[in-house]
Order: C-alpha cells, then sequence, then structure tokens
C-alpha cells in the first residue's frame, strides 16, 4: 500500500521530543505516552512494508503476566527490566556484531515480529545455516558429564576388578592401591590373566612406587612377571636398572653378556679392542667365553691387517691393490669376510704373518669345507686358476695325484661359472662329476662338447651321439669326432 504524500510529510516532520517549556509535564505518564506513540508509529510503518501481511487475521498477544504485548504497562516492563539486566555482568560471552553486518533481507525476525509475535517465514535462518565465523557462535555452558562416567575413577573397585577392567581396555587408577599386598594382588591377577600389556603396566607401577629391593624380591618368585620386567627395561634401555635386577637374582652371566653388548656403541677400533680386552675378565660360561676370545683376538688381527694395508696401497706398489683396489676397511667384518679379504689379497703370503689365510684358518678353526668354499670363491675372483687347480689337487701315499674336493663338483662348477670361468676350465671339474646323466647336463649347458661326446662314446649309445651330432656346429672339430666314434667298427653300441 503506498502511503500518500501528506502522509509521509506528517511522519517526517513528527517528533517523539517536545520543545522546552516550564510546564510541569515531565511526570512518567507523559514519558509512557510518548513511547506508546513511538511504539505505533514503527509499527505502523512494518505494517505498511509487509503489504500481503494486512489481511491475515490480527491475534493479539500476551505476555506471560497476561498483559497485552505492546501495551504501555508491559513497555515499562520490558524497559526495566532490560536496564537491571545490562547492569548485571553477562553469564556467557557477548557476541560481537561489529565485524559482520547482516542486511535485512537475511535477518531471522521481521520489526513485525519484535511486536506483533510473527516471523518471516521466508527470512528465517537456523542456527545451522549462520554463518561459520567464530565471532557469531553461541556459547553453552559445558553440562557436567553423569556420574556413571565417573565410575572408573571413584569406584572402590578391588584388585581382580581392577585387572578385569584394564583387560577391557578401561581407564582405571592405580594410585589407591597403597599397600603392599595390594599391589602384588594386582600384579598376580595379571599374570592369571596371561595379558601382557596388563602385566607391564602393573610393573611399571610397582616399580614406580616400590623400592628396588621390595621389587626384585618379589619378582624373584613370579618368573612370567620377571621376565615381563626384563624384556620391558631391554626396550626402554634402562641399563643400569637392569644390571642391578640381574646382579639381585644372581645371573652374573646375563650380567657379562650385558656388558658384553655394550662395545657394539664404541665406533674406535682401538677403544672397542681394549673395552673387548677388559671383556676376556667377565664370569662367562666357557662357551661364550671362547667366543669372546676370539672376537678379541679378530679384531686385534684386523687392526694390524688393515694398517698395513692402507699404507700399502698409498704406496702403490703392490700390484693387486693396483689392479683391485679395496672397496671397503676390514675392520669389525665378520670372520669369513676377513679370510676371503686375505685369500684375495694375501694368499701367497708365509704362515707366519697375520694376514696369511692358513695362519687364519689354524688360528680360528676353520673347518676345511668352509676354507676351501672361500679360498675358491676368491681365487675364482682373480682368474687365479693355477691357485684354483692346486686347491683340488692331493697325493696318496703313493706318490700319485688326484682330484679331489670337500664340495661337490657340481657345486665347484656352479662358483667357477658365476665367477666366469672359460669352458676349458670349467669342463676339467665337469668331467669330475659322478652321475653321467647329470654330468651331460652340465656339459650340455656349459657348452663342454668333448664332455657330452665322451660320455655318450662311454655309454655306448649310439643313437644319442647321432642326435646330438646336429646340435655341433657343422665342419667343426666335435663333428669331425663323432664321426670318427660312429665309424669305429671296435665300439659294440648297445642300440
Amino acid at each position: 500500500m503506498m502511503k500518500s504524500k501528506a502522509d509521509e510529510e506528517d511522519y517526517w516532520n513528527s517528533s517523539k521530543f517536545k520543545a522546552f517549556t516550564f510546564d510541569d509535564e515531565d511526570d512518567e505518564f507523559s514519558r509512557l505516552k510518548e513511547s506508546k506513540r513511538a511504539v505505533n508509529s514503527m509499527r505502523n510503518l512494518v505494517e505498511e512494508d509487509e503489504g500481503d501481511d494486512d489481511d491475515e487475521e490480527e491475534v493479539e498477544k500476551v505476555s506471560w503476566s497476561g498483559e497485552p504485548v505492546g501495551s504501555i504497562s508491559w513497555s515499562v516492563r520490558e524497559t526495566a527490566a532490560s536496564n537491571q539486566k545490562a547492569d548485571r555482568e553477562p553469564a556467557f560471552p557477548k557476541v560481537s556484531t561489529d565485524s559482520v553486518t547482516m542486511s535485512r533481507s537475511h535477518s531471522g525476525y521481521s520489526l513485525s515480529s519484535l511486536f506483533k509475535g510473527k516471523t518471516k517465514a521466508a527470512n528465517f535462518q537456523s542456527f545451522s545455516d549462520s554463518p561459520s565465523d567464530s565471532s557469531l557462535r553461541l556459547y553453552a555452558p559445558e553440562l557436567r558429564k553423569p556420574k556413571s562416567e565417573y565410575k572408573d575413577y571413584v569406584s572402590n573397585w578391588s584388585p581382580e576388578e581392577t585387572v578385569q577392567r584394564m583387560q577391557q581396555g578401561k581407564v582405571v587408577s592405580l594410585e589407591k592401591f597403597r599397600s603392599l599386598q595390594d599391589k602384588l594382588l594386582l600384579l598376580d591377577f595379571a599374570v592369571s590373566g596371561h595379558d601382557g600389556n596388563v602385566i607391564t603396566a602393573i610393573l611399571i607401577y610397582l616399580k614406580r612406587t616400590l623400592s628396588k629391593e621390595v621389587l626384585f624380591r618379589e619378582l624373584e618368585s613370579r618368573q612370567t612377571a620377571l621376565r615381563h620386567l626384563i624384556h620391558y627395561l631391554t626396550e626402554t634401555r634402562d641399563q643400569r636398572l637392569l644390571l642391578e635386577l640381574l646382579r639381585a637374582l644372581g645371573r652374573m652371566e646375563d650380567v657379562a653378556l650385558l656388558q658384553y653388548k655394550e662395545h657394539l656403541s664404541i665406533a674406535d677400533e682401538n677403544k672397542r679392542r681394549d673395552f673387548l680386552k677388559n671383556c676376556l675378565n667377565l664370569p662367562f660360561s666357557p662357551e661364550d667365553s671362547a667366543h669372546i676370545q676370539d672376537h678379541y683376538t679378530l679384531l686385534e688381527r684386523q687392526v694390524i691387517i688393515e694398517t698395513t694395508d692402507r699404507h700399502a696401497e698409498r704406496g702403490g706398489k703392490v700390484e693387486v691393490f693396483q689392479k683391485f683396489p679395496r672397496r671397503a676397511s676390514i675392520l669389525n667384518m665378520p670372520m669369513i669376510t676377513t679370510l676371503y679379504y686375505c685369500c684375495f689379497y694375501h694368499y701367497t703370503e708365509p704362515e707366519g704373518t697375520f694376514s696369511c689365510p692358513l695362519n687364519i684358518r689354524q688360528t680360528f678353526k676353520i673347518s676345511e669345507k668352509q676354507y676351501f668354499v672361500t679360498a675358491l670363491a676368491a681365487r675364482a675372483k682373480l682368474k687365479a686358476w693355477s691357485d684354483v687347480d692346486a686347491l683340488f689337487t692331493s697325493r696318496n701315499w703313493l706318490g700319485f695325484t688326484r682330484k679331489k674336493s670337500p664340495l661337490s663338483f657340481q657345486r665347484v662348477v656352479d662358483i667357477l661359472q658365476k665367477n666366469s670361468a672359460p669352458t676349458e676350465v670349467l669342463q676339467n671339474y665337469v668331467a669330475l662329476v659322478d652321475d653321467a646323466e647329470l654330468r651331460i647336463s652340465l656339459a650340455q649347458k656349459h657348452k663342454c662338447h668333448d664332455i657330452v661326446i665322451n660320455t655318450y662314446r662311454d655309454l655306448k649309445d649310439r643313437q644319442q651321439l647321432l642326435g646330438y651330432r646336429v646340435k655341433v656346429k657343422r665342419g667343426s672339430a666335435e663333428e669331425r669326432k663323432i664321426d670318427e666314434l660312429l665309424n669305429n667298427s671296435q665300439i659294440r653300441w648297445k642300440n
């Protein structure tokens, strides 16, 4: 509905404030009349803006006290209540509206709703649709949790019930178990429950609340819990407490082994060698003591060899170091690696030197088979075929020489083939394989034609020899050899 020009001028020229007069009209009743006039004028503006809402049924809204909403008495009471509320400190954080300006079209309420108790359905905005800015969030007081949720903390559970709740993954407090009897009951119930996590958790509590003497004494009769504690101390690397525990239990060999493991953290080889020398006096078992002695002797020898070879390599006078430069230091290497190193660089040295392979074999009691495999691999790597052949040569008591190997010759052929041995070398060892079918298979694999031809000849197998003749090169020496055997009338073929 359009407003007339006269009505607009009347509104803009009117005011709720009067000029100053000496009349005694500044009483409360006059102020209330002015307030009602202002409210009614604002209501008329809103009703005119809504347009279509004029046709709706007018419903009188009343407050909780029964007074009509918008009446003079209601306005006075609401004004007084708002002033009283502003004087008090707010119960919740205030929402700052300075940072966000919301247009009238996005407001959740219209002016008419303030006075008529209506809301504009089209403009209503739910809390879920409100802006996500933190300054517009509504804060509600945090409600106390129900008492049932605090049950795990305040209830007087027995040791058995406490362990059961721990097994169920519930949070419990162990601090209320102060007596030694209750603490040991906790541990015993945890062990009987076969739950390693619960056992470890209770052991941590006992470790914190009991003296070491009492804890060690009680664990001595509880071997399962003792193993869990030792494992826990080992994983957490609490070396000091672990050593005290083992000493208290009289497990001196374990103490010695634990101290021996400390050499792993020593980087300097000379300090490590001295540390190992001191470990020889620890109370090891006879078997362990022999291993510690070998470790110290090996490291001592490695230090000597490394120092000598480093100077020889820098000097450039040793041919083997020039052809095959060292790729890594020999220090702290295993026994077999050290033997391989010496077979590679010091194979021909006299037995009296520390780097002689035979000296190392005798000192550390290396078996014949292990020494043979290591020396064979090292000399084959260098393509020293004469040294390889010498490994297999042996003499009997009559002075005759023959090929002998602690390994099967099939394994020997594999080692030589991996080190790129030529066919002339391979066929010498393929021929020594006892099984005929395996010998033929290896000979065909490595193209040792003479071995295949001779084996078929010995087997008197004419058909196999004819079949193999097709596989060799035409006009080659192998083909001519096969033809000679086939034409030999003195051979009695079986087929």
